[in-house]
């Protein structure tokens, strides 16, 4: 999906991928991330969103939770983390990551709330009365205030399967009255998801009915007499669409794949100001028939995986079509349409979540001034292996 793109703008990443398959340093089903170029990515959009007057929590569950990434973010002036499930508050608050909003997709269990609240989360998502009350009670008894987002829907609006939670926009009066009343949470946003989407046949990224939603939240909570709202608007947060969240009234942003220049944005506009930030190494197994296969491990399903550069340097490689294995298969191997030599390398450029994957996470860093050196590997939840 973003193979060429990544030849072509960071081709650097592409040769230090085959570099350090050559000398060992790096196993296949391995993720190279450019550290440069994330750090180059985020500086953009923090310009772009001081400008508009926006705050941006930065995600890294695409990237493994990865913490060299997220202190970079944090050193850069990024608001905190956003964790969409509460394993990834745990692992960032561990390793002393701001916490910036906790809560959004996957709800806070009942055993993790005591240590999530003691890191001092700026925000916290909330979609059942049951589950601010629980926080009301843990809050009362670490003597602190929570800051409390409460996350709408109303009909039209898009949900993700597998992320379906949220308070009705028709009872929010109601819901808001009894979070008021909590002697320990402070009402003070209001999000959806997807709020923005790139759209085709428009060519851009395009607030969603979600957003609309959210505007119709705010002025029901404004009419009630809560001010200074959050007004989060999450998905494909970039240079690109940060002018957008703040015309919609929106103050937040989470950039995830904006970080790494790989939104589907990204995918149609190489000339975006964001460039590709990380490939996937893997390395030539065996050859059976017409087709040869490669090691795998970083599937992902939403990847739109297209084709591999498949040699011994960027120069001498050559392209192939990339066949990944079914959904309900385990992805052992990916196949390549086509025979290749055994322990040649092959890099790949696609979207993915590597926090789903059992890949290995390698941070580069000074690819931007000649000087490459591996940061450290990690393990694809963020924990360091060398």
């Amino acid at each position: 999906m973003f193979l060429k793109q990544v030849a072509a703008t960071n081709p650097e990443l592409v040769q230090a991928a085959f570099d350090y398959h050559r000398s060992g340093a790096i196993l296949p089903d391995t993720y190279l991330l450019d550290l440069d170029a994330i750090r180059a990515n985020a500086e953009i959009m923090k310009r772009e969103a001081d400008k508009n007057k926006i705050q941006l929590y930065f995600m890294t569950k695409q990237l493994g939770r990865n913490p060299a990434v997220a202190r970079t973010l944090a050193d850069l002036g990024f608001a905190g983390a956003v964790c969409v499930d509460y394993k990834e508050a745990l692992a960032l608050a561990r390793k002393n990551i701001k916490l910036g909003h906790v809560g959004h997709l996957v709800q806070m269990p009942t055993a993790a709330q005591k240590e999530i609240l003691s890191a001092d989360p700026q925000i916290v998502t909330v979609y059942s009365l049951e589950k601010a009350e629980q926080i009301d009670k843990v809050c009362s008894e670490l003597n602190r205030v929570q800051d409390i987002m409460v996350r709408v829907y109303d009909e039209g609006d898009m949900l993700y399967s597998g992320q379906y939670g949220g308070f009705p926009l028709s009872d929010l009066e109601k819901i808001a009255t009894k979070i008021g009343q909590y002697r320990h949470l402070r009402l003070a946003g209001v999000c959806s998801f997807p709020c923005f989407l790139y759209d085709e046949k428009l060519d851009d990224i395009m607030p969603t009915h979600n957003a609309e939603t959210v505007q119709k939240a705010v002025k029901i909570l404004h009419s009630m007499g809560f001010e200074n709202l959050q007004v989060n608007m999450p998905s494909a947060t970039c240079a690109q669409s940060i002018p957008q969240i703040a015309a919609l009234g929106g103050t937040h942003g989470e950039p995830g794949h904006g970080l790494t220049g790989t939104t589907p944005f990204h995918a149609k506009h190489p000339e975006a100001p964001e460039k590709c930030a990380y490939v996937y190494l893997s390395e030539v197994s065996h050859n059976l028939g017409s087709q040869s296969f490669i090691y795998g491990g970083g599937h992902y399903r939403r990847g739109h995986i297209q084709g591999a550069l498949v040699g011994k340097d960027i120069n001498s490689a050559r392209w192939m079509e990339v066949t990944p294995p079914s959904d309900e298969s385990i992805d052992y191997h990916f196949t390549l349409e086509g025979n290749a030599d055994v322990g040649d390398a092959a890099v790949m450029c696609f979207r993915t979540q590597i926090f789903v994957t059992r890949s290995e996470v390698a941070v580069i860093e000074g690819l931007s001034s000649g000087e490459p050196r591996i940061e450290g590997i990690y393990t694809a939840l963020g924990e360091r292996i060398s």
